[in-house]
Formats: structure tokens, sequence, C-alpha cells
């Protein structure tokens, strides 16, 4: 079985949510600002996934709208499973 049928392979290879977030940028858009912050924060989790980027930003005390951006993000991230 090629890698490109198995599903589980390809997941396996699945950049993180972290990571993927690190190099958004130019969108013109909330997520642009969060991927900006997210690149000058030295302890953003880059091999995390959603909810540990949500808990790193609760953390943080950020502001509502960033956990927008958040929500926006993942479901751009979630699109190119």
């Amino acid at each position: 079985m090629t890698e490109t049928s198995n599903p589980a392979s390809y997941l396996a290879k699945r950049e993180t949510y972290g990571k993927w977030l690190l190099a958004q940028r130019d969108r013109g858009d909330w997520v642009n600002d969060l991927a900006n912050a997210a690149r000058a924060d030295r302890t953003f989790p880059k091999e995390g996934d959603p909810e540990a980027v949500r808990a790193h930003l609760r953390k943080q005390q950020a502001d509502s709208y960033v956990f927008q951006a958040v929500d926006d993000a993942e479901a751009d991230w979630q699109s190119l499973r």
C-alpha cells in the first residue's frame, strides 16, 4: 500500500497546528495577527494541537478576540485534512 492511500501514514506526517499557525503569513486577517504574536512568543507550543494553544493563551490571559482567531485558524487547519 502506498503512503498516499494510507490515511494513517498521512496523518502521522501532518504538520502540527502550532507549526502550521507559525507559518501563516500575509493572510490579511486576524489569523495573521495571531501568527505574528505566536512567532514573537518564545514559549508558544509549536508542537501543540489547538487545545494546547488555547491553554497557553489562557495562561497569557489573552483577550476573547484572540480565541476567535484560534477558532478560525483551527477551522482552516482542519480543512487541510
